[in-house]
Parts: C-alpha cells; structure tokens; sequence
C-alpha cells in the first residue's frame, strides 16, 4: 500500500521537478545564445565581442572588486577615502562601545604629513573637558550662541533620504550641536528634529528663489522666522566640485523635494557655478549684508580656497566699509571631495586642500586683524578627534561634517550615492532600502558619535596642558616631514604679529 501511495503522487512530483529542470535549463540555453548574438554584434566594447558571453564577468567581477577590496584586502590604513581605522573609530563612537585598542598602534607616523601632539608634563589633575560656548555673529539683531565646535555639514534633502534627515536633526538636537540643511532648501524633517539650523542658500538658491532663479527676500524672511534657523550659509563652492554647481539626478527628484526646491519633479536639478549676483568681492559684501538685514541672523559663505589672492582685496574692502560689513562666518571646505556627486577632474584635482587653505586664511584673517570678528569653520574629511583637534590649533573655531555623521548613520562607503541604490537607506528615494534606517535608533548614535567626539577632543586637550579645547594652539602638534623628523606646526605656519591699525581695521605690517 505504502508503494502504491509513493506512485500515485510522489511520480508526479518528480516529472513535474524534471520538467521545471528542462525548462530551466532551455531558458538558460536561450539566454546563453542571445546574450552571444548581443555581444558578437555589438561594437562598443573589445571584450565582449572577442569573448561573448564570459567576457561579461570582467565587468560583474571588476563591480565587485570594489567590495571585495574594502572587506578582504586592504589593509586598515590604506583605503580611500576613508581607511577601515577611520571608520571602525566612527561605528565605536556612535555605538558608544569601548575604543579602546590594545598592543599598540598601527598608525605609522613616519609618513609625511602625519599630525602627531606633543603632550604636557604635568597635566591637569580636572578631568573636565567642556568647551565653551563660542557666539556667531555679535552684530546680529540674533546672534547665535553656538555650543558645540563639531556640528554636521550641508547635506540637503534630496542628497540624503527623509529617514536620514529625520535621524541627523533629532540627533544634532540631543548632541546640542547645528545641523546645516545643505543647499536643498528647508524640509518638515529638518524642522521636526528641533535642532539648531545653519541655512545653506546654494547658487540656485533652492527653497529662497524667484522662477528666475533670483533671491527672494520674502521667503527668506518666511525661513528666518523659524526660531530654529540661526544661521545663513551663502555657498559659493564646495570641496567636492569647485567652480561648479550642485548636481542631483533626476531620479532622485521626487514630486516632494522638487517641490521644496521650487523645480520640476524628475529632471537633474542642476546649480549655476556661482550666484549671479555675486561676480566680486563687493558684491559677495552686498549679499551677506542682504541677507544679513533682511533674517536679522548672522549670515557668512562657504568657499574653497583656490586662488587665494583676493583674500587681501577682501580684507580691506571690509576696512573700507567698516568690520560690521564683514561675514559673520566663513566655512572653509577642503578640496579632499565630499558627498556630492561630481566630475573627477574637479573631485580630484580642483582647489586647495584643507590643510593648505585653513593657515593662508587664518593667517590672512589675523593680519588684517578680523580673526576675532570671523569665526571660522573648518570642512573636510574631518571625521576623527585628531582631525579636529588639529583643525582647532591651526585657528579654526568650528569643525563640521558630512561624512563622518553618514558613517554614524550607518554608511558602509558603497560609493552609491549618486545612484539611489545606496544599501543602507541614507542617500536613496527607494522605500524599499529607507526601511533599513530606523530614524530613533540612529538618531541615539549620531548624537553618541558627536558626544564622543567632543570627549575624545578633550583628551587630547587635557594630555597637552589645556582645559578648554579652544586654547588648542599651534605649538600643541606637530607634522612629520617624511625625513625622520618632524615640525611644529607653530614653526610650519607662524602666527603673523601684532597687528596696527589700518583704515577701519587693524592689519599687521606686512
């Protein structure tokens, strides 16, 4: 009986299986010849034309050395753009798990270039590390007390998902630092985290414009009257495109951030290269100042340094009309890239490097004596305490980020962004991959990333003789030049002197 139950429906079964194989395998076959025909006749690519069909794993198996790279091969220090110590050091943080390491360091300090500080004696036996808030803006009608020195960079809406805005604005809340929107303009989901906000008005002035593209005061006076803007970020480029505009495809275009942008959904939103009101360094002036008067908040730029010349005609047009017509602010991005998509030719070779630009414009600053009226914030693949702390001594009062809070996120450095296929759900419009990111939980670790920043900040400020991060100065790190030796950055870059008086600023003796 049992025999005749196994004929009567385990047969079946297994012809049906045997016909589902055949069918599998004469589906395969077909493909296999198609794909032939395709790759024989095609004329773009050698490859597949002289080896159809297997000359197509070249391209699968180059797509996949990128991964396969990241995980396997590469060493801790030798990735890039960020190495997997840089970035193990950011998931630590944000996980607020140990990190600490044993047997020693593997970073190499022989290179040149390599920041190392120099540790006092007799350290102080206060263990408190707090930096003191630092105030934007003192002209302002609404100045800005800002009270944390390492805050997140312009990433916009539509760049990163609603996920991870609402993620970054809780956590910059919980942190106490600024959150900058990015040149995208203003979203609920920048608002509804109830972090402090820097404004970034892009060269298409996305969420502030009139149909041709124009400042409107209206709607900036509209953005200024959230209590939660304290600033306004006027961009005239940045690290990872210099001299052009921002670029978000189309496909990530939705019907609701087009309709924040005030632009068609679907199509590339393409920026200008550069505000067309702004061709000079007077007309940058008359812009801060605009826009300065009309929000009442303090108002600065956001600029690579390239050309680095008119940073003198700069300073003294500000001495010809007097140090309350100076920005506020100045953020300097570094030309190391950033999370924008952009052409290699610029990502890779265009602008001056942060560790160049961040001396010639504190130095410039000092000079003309405006280093107390312009607070600057540095920008720039600044996403560990070291980086920081060596911002901090070369004369920076702020450090932002973009790329370490997207490590925080939960970024694995897939080089996606661009494509809204990102894995983790940060840089992609797809509902099916935002699920991933659960805004309250990593919301907690932005805000422990950004808290152990500040902590760890502090231990290298208490190890070299100071209280307040703040009092970092030059003299407190060195730089190795690749020779065996290494030297103060106090000696690689000297303060300039005291300076005297000159038209409506003070300026030091060239």
């Amino acid at each position: 009986m049992n025999e005749g139950l196994f004929q009567e429906w385990a047969l079946p079964v297994l012809e049906l299986l045997a016909s589902l194989f055949l069918i599998v395998i004469g589906a395969g076959l077909a493909w296999v010849v198609i794909v032939y025909i395709l790759d024989v006749t095609q004329t773009q690519q050698a490859i597949r034309r002289n080896y159809p069909v297997i000359g197509r794993f070249r391209y699968f198996f180059e797509h996949l050395g990128t991964f396969f790279r990241q995980y396997f091969f590469a060493q801790d220090r030798e990735e890039m753009p960020f190495n997997r110590a840089e970035r193990s050091w950011v998931y630590r943080a944000a996980k607020n798990i140990d990190s600490t390491v044993p047997f020693g360091s593997t970073r190499d300090l022989r290179p040149a270039g390599t920041i190392y500080f120099v540790n006092c004696p007799f350290p102080s036996l206060d263990d408190n590390h707090d930096s003191a808030p630092l105030v934007i803006g003192e002209h302002c009608s609404k100045p800005f007390h800002a009270k944390s020195l390492f805050n997140i960079s312009g990433m916009s809406f539509g760049a990163i998902s609603k996920p991870a805005i609402l993620a970054l604005s809780n956590g910059a809340r919980m942190a106490g630092c600024w959150m900058n929107t990015g040149e995208g303009g203003l979203s609920p989901y920048h608002l509804e985290g109830g972090a402090d906000l820097v404004f970034q008005i892009g060269t298409a002035k996305y969420g502030v414009r009139n149909e041709d593209g124009s400042l409107n005061e209206y709607e900036l006076r509209r953005v200024a009257a959230h209590e939660q803007v304290r600033m306004f970020e006027i961009k005239l480029s940045q690290g990872a495109k210099p001299g052009k505009g921002g670029i978000l495809p189309g496909a990530k275009v939705t019907a609701e951030i087009a309709r924040i942008r005030g632009i068609p959904a679907g199509q590339d939103s393409i920026s200008p290269s550069r505000h067309a009101e702004v061709n000079s360094t007077s007309e940058l002036l008359d812009m801060v100042d605009r826009v300065r008067r009309a929000t009442g908040k303090p108002t600065g730029f956001k600029m690579v340094l390239g050309a680095y010349g008119w940073l003198d005609e700069f300073c003294e047009e500000i001495g010809r009309r007097g140090i309350e017509s100076a920005p506020d602010f100045i953020t300097l991005d570094g030309a190391e890239g950033g999370t924008g998509a952009a052409p290699m030719s610029l990502m890779d070779n265009m602008g001056l490097p942060l560790r160049e630009a961040l001396p010639l414009l504190t130095n410039k600053l000092e000079e003309y004596g405006l280093r107390p009226r312009i607070r600057v914030i540095a920008s720039g693949k600044l996403i560990t305490p070291v980086d920081v702390a060596w911002a901090i001594c070369i004369g920076a009062d702020f450090v932002v980020s973009a790329r370490g809070f997207m490590f925080a996120l939960g970024c694995i450095q897939a080089l996606q962004c661009n494509k809204d296929t990102c894995p983790t759900g940060i840089t992609t419009h797809n509902p099916r991959l935002q699920k991933g990111l659960v805004p309250e939980s990593k919301a907690r670790r932005v805000n422990n990333y950004a808290q152990n920043m500040l902590r760890e900040i502090g231990v290298i400020a208490h190890s070299c003789g100071v209280s307040d991060p703040r009092e970092l100065q030059r003299h407190h790190a060195r730089i190795s030049l690749g020779t065996g030796r290494s030297s103060s950055l106090a000696e690689l870059y000297p303060d300039p002197e005291v300076p005297v008086q000159h038209g409506n600023i003070s300026r030091i003796n060239p």
